[in-house]
């Protein structure tokens, strides 16, 4: 499909390069494990229906999510329930759904699930008392709302044990994302293979499922392949063997999550040129997608600044330039000083590399723009042609 043939704005999805994604990550990893997809990556029904395809199961963090993977022929037990905090309503609804795991930050977590009085299992989420080198984003070893401190654990450890409805079945250690290298995701993995083995002595049990996360980093924006993790399924497996030898015969279950891995490189924006002009001497592009159709969270200084590869058609030698998108507020820029080749308005660009944490990830209804069109291909060829809708509908009031 050429990009004339495209409605712009469009992010444009490749369902062989999810399974050629998929097919890198599982060989990366330890025999046996089980890959869970985190839908907050992207919740495209297309994408979620390959992945469903290639066996793998889901991690959801919120109702939407959920209904998305039910939705999709995820069955209850292949989903695990995340997120730092959960309404009551969520619970039920996940219960009602037929959602057994979940995955608890506190003992008021633990305590939550108790009193729905339906039998569920509990993966403990733990901070661990320090960073591990070499994360993409640190999720453990610094004030967090994502899980109990390990030290908190440690000393109080009979508010973090089973309920009556609500059993603590296993850990969830997720120390950080984004690492492209094999390394420091084995010196990752080492750190929560040592804190599980603390903790099967502090909590007296005997874990059914090590959910190690992930992390696995991926090129975001930016022009680049996946990592290859060589040798990661080599030096996990022995780090397995040493602190819990039976995994092999699935005790405990190792888990691992991942969602940009599985997606990043399958997506791309196209996006047109609006104007061209010249301000304070530098030049300004003005397309017609910014921080409102991918990076939102980068405008809301969350995330580092993003500054996208954007590519022509027709490509000549690039010269500096002030890119932003239509949005009537100055933080809504891409980059600054960019070397950006000639275009003119109505040209079309390419970012690519944005499967993952693009389209919802992004400031979708600040200032009302539509929403950019999903087109889905595989292997090249035509699929599906899609829009979210955000309008909303008047509600009566009885």
């Amino acid at each position: 499909m050429r990009a004339d043939q495209v409605q712009t704005p469009a992010y444009v999805y490749d369902l062989a390069e999810i399974r050629r994604s998929h097919a890198l990550l599982a060989a990366a990893l330890p025999t046996p494990s089980v890959v869970h997809y985190s839908l907050k990556a992207n919740p495209h029904p297309d994408v979620l229906t390959a992945l469903r395809g290639l066996g793998v199961r889901a991690e959801v963090c919120s109702t939407g999510e959920l209904v998305a993977a039910l939705d999709t022929g995820w069955a209850p037990d292949e989903i695990i329930y995340g997120g730092p905090g959960k309404r009551d309503a969520e619970v039920a609804q996940a219960l009602g759904s037929g959602v057994r795991e979940f995955s608890v930050d506190s003992p008021a977590a633990i305590d939550q699930l108790d009193r729905t009085g339906t039998g569920t299992r509990c993966l403990l989420r733990v901070n661990d008392d320090q960073p591990v080198p070499g994360q993409g984003l640190v999720m453990t070893g610094v004030t967090s709302q994502f899980g109990a401190d390990l030290g908190w654990i440690e000393a109080q450890p009979e508010l973090f044990a089973s309920r009556e409805h609500a059993r603590v079945t296993g850990l969830h250690l997720y120390m950080g994302t984004n690492i492209g290298d094999t390394e420091a995701l084995l010196g990752q993995f080492a750190q929560a293979l040592n804190t599980a083995v603390r903790l099967r002595k502090v909590l007296r049990t005997e874990f059914d499922v090590l959910n190690l996360g992930g992390g696995f980093g991926a090129p975001f924006a930016r022009d680049g392949d996946l990592p290859r993790f060589t040798g990661l399924a080599e030096g996990l497996a022995a780090l397995l063997d040493d602190s819990f030898p039976g995994w092999r015969e699935g005790g405990p279950r190792i888990v691992f999550e991942s969602g940009r891995y599985l997606t990043a490189t399958c997506g791309q924006l196209l996006v047109r040129v609006l104007d061209v002009k010249e301000s304070h001497g530098q030049r300004v592009v003005v397309l017609e997608s910014g921080v409102n159709h991918l990076g939102g969270m980068s405008g809301l200084r969350r995330l580092p600044v993003i500054t996208p590869a954007l590519h022509a058609a027709d490509a000549g030698p690039g010269s500096p330039a002030l890119v932003t998108g239509p949005l009537c507020t100055p933080l809504d820029v891409w980059a600054r000083g960019a070397e950006i080749p000639p275009v003119a308005p109505g040209d079309v660009l390419t970012v690519p590399n944005v499967g993952a944490y693009g389209l919802t990830a992004s400031l979708v209804a600040f200032l009302g723009h539509d929403l950019p069109t999903e087109v889905v291909l595989d292997d090249g060829q035509f699929r599906s042609e899609s829009r979210l809708a955000l309008h909303r509908r008047p509600t009566t009031i009885a």
